[in-house]
């Protein structure tokens, strides 16, 4: 159980790394309005010093038009600035033709995540692809829909990414588990690759989260959880999708604490924009394509056993658009956390955002 102590002192600290009213705009959408944007990815500290974030550009549209067709996941994206407060250019660009994995042809790109490593860098990807639903659940597959599932591919450096050597982590998943997306890649206490990810049912009628670790210098994968953070029950009983972890500094309050870790989780009321009671007391309650954002805690001795503290109600609301905030990412440097996430905006896209918070307002947050 979580104090009430530490759980104001978390949230006031997480509210003011994710902060709705001062983010500046990354990364913009393709178009200023519904259905537009660009993020779902990570970011990391190149070798080099330099930021490194990616994502990919989603346009409005629907690839249930046919498998291939449409647009929505169109691009995957990876970006470089010198600073965390510097600008963003793109340098690396995968289309969905690009990202062919055993001859299945990409319907849409999704989440994906950079990591660096002693030999240099790899990319997941997820993707939907043109596959089927297993025989017991074949009914269930709307006509031009594929099936989820992760890839990775790896380079000495970032420029040299290519697809050439493109390999599927994680299949498809059985029917409660099925379709596997938005990976989130994180070094643990051990030296471990700790690999995070969503999942959905065949039903598409919720979301959870799934773990697998890496050990060092290994190439094998083992399965640790598929339900790393239970859906609430209030505002995130549909889904529980974890975004990032963030090691707590051991400064202030949490200097003689064990190691214990931040993660930023996205999730929603219903999976389907819901009307308010005109005569109810108004909520955000969050949507597929448009949630809102939580945290949670867990000891890193426990991972990946988390536990919510956001409970009640949702912590990360964009004061504009949809109230849509999710995606975070967070990346600590020698000056301080600088986090990125996807916002809505006025016009209802929702570019890729970014805040940084100093180590001096980090030691009085937690004091």
């Amino acid at each position: 159980m979580i104090d009430d102590s530490t759980s104001t002192k978390l949230t006031s600290f997480a509210s003011a790394l994710i902060n709705q009213e001062e983010a500046r705009i990354l990364i913009p959408a393709q178009d200023p309005s519904t259905g537009f944007w660009f993020g779902g990815g990570n970011v990391v500290q190149d070798k080099d010093g330099s930021i490194l974030t990616c994502g990919r550009y989603r346009n409005f549209g629907d690839s249930r038009t046919g498998t291939g067709a449409g647009a929505r996941g169109l691009e995957l994206a990876i970006f470089r600035a010198d600073s965390p407060d510097g600008d963003f250019s793109k340098i690396v660009s995968f289309t969905k033709a690009d990202l062919t994995c055993e001859a299945r042809e990409v319907v849409s790109i999704e989440g994906c995540a950079l990591h660096l490593t002693d030999e240099g860098i790899e990319l997941f990807i997820s993707t939907e692809k043109d596959d089927t639903y297993p025989d017991s659940h074949k009914d269930f597959q709307k006509p031009g829909t594929g099936v989820w599932s992760i890839d990775r591919i790896h380079a000495a450096t970032v420029d040299e990414l290519s697809p050439s050597n493109i390999e599927e982590i994680i299949p498809f998943g059985p029917p409660p588990y099925l379709h596997v997306k938005d990976p989130v890649t994180t070094d643990l206490p051990d030296g471990s690759l700790g690999l995070i990810y969503c999942t959905h049912p065949f039903s598409w009628s919720s979301s959870g989260t799934s773990v697998i670790t890496r050990a060092p210098g290994s190439s094998e994968y083992q399965h640790r959880t598929d339900t790393m953070l239970n859906r609430g029950p209030v505002w995130d009983i549909a889904a529980a999708r974890v975004t990032d972890r963030l090691p707590i500094p051991k400064i202030g309050a949490f200097a003689a604490q064990a190691d214990q870790s931040l993660y930023f989780y996205d999730s929603a009321e219903c999976l389907r924009q819901l009307d308010d009671n005109p005569k109810a007391v108004a909520r955000p309650r969050g949507w597929s394509c448009e949630e809102i954002g939580g945290l949670a805690l867990g000891n890193d001795a426990d991972f990946p056993n988390i536990e919510s503290i956001t409970v009640d109600a949702p912590l990360f609301i964009s004061p504009m658009g949809t109230g849509c905030s999710r995606y975070v990412g967070t990346l600590v440097t020698d000056d301080g956390i600088f986090a990125t996430w996807q916002q809505s905006q006025d016009d209802l896209s929702q570019p890729l955002v970014g805040h940084f918070l100093s180590n001096q307002q980090i030691a009085e947050l937690l004091a």
